[in-house]
């Protein structure tokens, strides 16, 4: 089977899901690739269609187990008429769970055809110099596997007479936990100079743009891209459940995963 485009969506708060999809990219090495980021509130609002000429790839990160909570009223705006499509969860080296099943499950309901999935490894949102998780991956060795996915997936589609759906681990019901933590969990140092970056890259709006000290803990996913891209170093964790979250990830996580393939 031969495709016209390819469509390339993300989600990406701090830039792991963003790498390996970019990777897979350079492997599938269609110039009509289209990049589509839905990180932001506004981009999320856009609906998306994808025909059966087109290959459609998904990333996302894992959230608990399972696909960001967040994604749900885009995903119920997508159409992927019979596309092919790769589902792609990229976990902090602690377990993807039933994310990927989830992520698959969602693409078919949308009408798309999921012939490959894979997971990788980025760091940990709740990673830090101090309590470093997954530090610096997706790393190069991470970047060529996805390229080699990407490879992969357009072999496939080349050999196929018929599009049939690939069968990824998990189960149905996804469980877990979707709501995510209502905690005063972020920091703010004298060195914030109110450079207003943490309101722009914040994925769902939840710092206020003229103060960054306020954070609607309500909106908040503790995806800590706030923390992560302050130039000043001014955002750091309050002693609390999400930095024990991190003593722990620190602690029983260090041994590194592996990237999978279901092709």
């Amino acid at each position: 089977m031969d495709i016209t485009s390819v469509i390339m969506v993300y989600f990406s708060p701090t830039g792991t899901s963003k790498a390996v999809a970019e990777g897979i990219a350079r492997g599938i090495g269609r110039p009509e690739t289209v990049f589509i980021d839905i990180t932001s509130p506004g981009a999320r609002k856009e609906s998306l269609s994808v025909s059966e000429h087109e290959l459609l790839v998904i990333a996302v990160p894992v959230y608990m187990g399972r696909v960001p909570a967040l994604l749900n009223e885009w995903m119920r705006v997508l159409r992927a008429e019979g596309s092919p499509a790769a589902c792609v969860v990229v976990c902090g080296n602690r377990a993807y769970e039933n994310a990927l099943l989830e992520l698959t499950d969602r693409v078919a309901g949308c009408g798309g055809i999921p012939i490959a999935g894979a997971s990788f490894i980025g760091e940990h949102s709740f990673s830090s110099a101090d309590l470093p998780t997954a530090e610096g991956r997706p790393d190069q060795h991470d970047v060529c596997i996805a390229e080699s996915f990407g490879r992969k997936i357009i072999d496939k589609l080349k050999s196929a007479s018929e599009l049939t759906a690939v069968e990824v681990p998990g189960t149905s019901p996804y469980g877990g936990m979707t709501k995510l933590w209502d905690v005063d969990f972020i920091s703010v140092n004298d060195q914030c100079v109110q450079c207003g970056l943490c309101a722009e890259v914040c994925p769902v709006g939840a710092v206020d743009s003229e103060n960054s000290r306020g954070v609607d803990l309500e909106m908040c996913i503790t995806c800590c891209a706030c923390i992560k891209t302050c130039p000043q170093h001014a955002r750091g964790m309050k002693p609390g459940p999400v930095n024990d979250a991190a003593v722990r990830l620190n602690s029983l996580c260090k041994e590194p995963m592996q990237p999978e393939f279901f092709l």
